[in-house]
């Protein structure tokens, strides 16, 4: 039996592979920086042994796993190369290990590991199911038949995959440094399209979903007419949100979450239809109500003064509106505080002005400075550039949270996908 050793184990998608081989059966271990990353946590809670980036961890005998974020150049790979150890980059593995079941790959520009999780939730309140979400949480159940597992379309890596579905949330220009149009973003999902075996479940309201080409059969979801799976009577209370859905203009139940904003109702309308489209009944599907969401997915903590933080990862305008929109409506008497951490220099210029408009529904605005992943260290943008758009915008410094004291009775939204957590923890350690 192989030991899997996985460079950069703390990746959220890495993390999460790692436990399913270790719930597997499998021997794993990984190395990665030192630094506290939330998704370690899991890791240690199983045992998994976490190593610092050594040239040395690289041994006869290891089958390695690389995160994406490493080049070639890195010192474990160059080791593994050099020693000609069979070789894989995570979504390499992913796509081989898939084909063990009947899989699920649930991609979009937006919405995917909320849809992820909420899938893989609701499968395994029926049957056992194994699933990978992109907060880092990974689990592998011996005798599963189904595999649930999100699909990222960054770099094309999507195309590893040939799911046996495919939920599509929607189709969006993101990835900037990548993609060079929209156009260039729905290339990439119509070959991901012409990857999946069984079926499709698309978000039909959205133009670029409807214009693919399928050589399997299509069923779409959305509010408009004329949708096979249509939410309809939507209605917000105390205890989420209530809606009617119609398959093919009939009714077919009332279903009620315990979240809230439009994109919620539409991530469980895909649920729904995948769920139905393999035979499940209505009661099954109704497990969806006990949803306890992913991280950093409008993960709340009640504050004091009336105050509730709300940790979410959204870096992308379409989910910032997105963020704020379930804010407003849960919380409906109160203001909505926007901190927003951007990530990555090429797409806030790209976006400066979506960016802008998006923020703007809030009705405070703190900025924090970019965050520069490790594909993007530097850039000729300043979080001032994106501040000039904004009306009545503040950037907020660390070491100066105590300025969010001023709002209270308010939603107060830490958003982005660098390490705006420190942000919200230096504010709760001012109590």
């Amino acid at each position: 039996m192989p030991t899997y050793h996985f460079i950069g184990i703390k990746g959220t998608g890495m993390s999460a592979l790692a436990q399913i081989l270790h719930d597997s059966g499998e021997t794993v271990q990984g190395s990665d920086l030192e630094k506290h990353i939330f998704t370690e946590d899991a890791l240690r809670m199983k045992n998994i042994k976490i190593l610092p980036f050594d040239e040395n961890n690289i041994k006869e005998g290891l089958t390695i796993i690389a995160g994406n974020a490493f080049n070639d150049d890195h010192e474990e790979i160059q080791k593994a190369k050099e020693l000609g150890l069979e070789f894989y980059r995570y979504h390499e593995f992913l796509g081989q290990w898939a084909k063990r079941y009947t899989s699920i790959a649930v991609t979009g520009a937006h919405g995917k590991t909320s849809t992820t999780g909420l899938l893989a939730h609701t499968f395994k309140q029926n049957i056992p199911t194994s699933y990978l979400i992109g907060d880092g949480t990974g689990f592998g159940h011996p005798e599963s038949e189904y595999f649930v597992f999100e699909a990222c379309e960054y770099r094309r890596h999507f195309l590893a995959y040939e799911p046996d579905y495919a939920i599509m949330t929607n189709i969006d220009f993101d990835h900037p440094d990548y993609f060079r149009s929209i156009d260039d973003v729905f290339d990439a999902f119509q070959s991901m399209a012409m990857n999946v075996k069984k079926g499709i479940i698309a978000y039909g309201d959205d133009e670029y979903l409807q214009r693919l080409k399928t050589k399997v059969p299509a069923v779409y979801y959305g509010f408009a007419e004329g949708n096979d799976f249509q939410a309809k009577n939507v209605q917000e209370s105390e205890e989420g949100t209530t809606f009617d859905v119609f398959v093919r203009s009939t009714y077919y139940e009332t279903f009620t979450i315990p979240t809230y904003g439009t994109h919620s109702v539409l991530n469980s309308l895909s649920v729904i239809a995948l769920l139905q489209y393999e035979g499940f009944t209505a009661q099954q599907i109704k497990h969806l109500s006990t949803f306890p969401g992913v991280k950093r997915r409008f993960t709340e903590t009640e504050w004091k003064n009336g105050q509730i933080l709300i940790d979410d990862y959204a870096h992308h305008p379409r989910e910032i509106e997105a963020t704020i929109d379930s804010a407003r409506k849960k919380y409906q008497d109160k203001n909505v505080v926007a901190v927003f951490q951007p990530h990555t220099f090429t797409r806030t210029k790209k976006f400066i002005d979506e960016f802008a408009e998006s923020l703007s529904h809030a009705d405070y605005v703190y900025l924090c400075d970019v965050f520069a992943s490790a594909r993007e260290q530097s850039g000729s943008f300043t979080i001032e550039d994106l501040q000039e758009k904004i009306e009545d915008c503040n950037v907020l410094l660390e070491g100066n949270t105590d300025i969010l004291n001023q709002h209270p009775n308010s939603v107060i939204l830490f958003m982005g996908a660098g390490d705006i957590q420190k942000y919200e923890e230096e504010f709760k350690q001012l109590a």
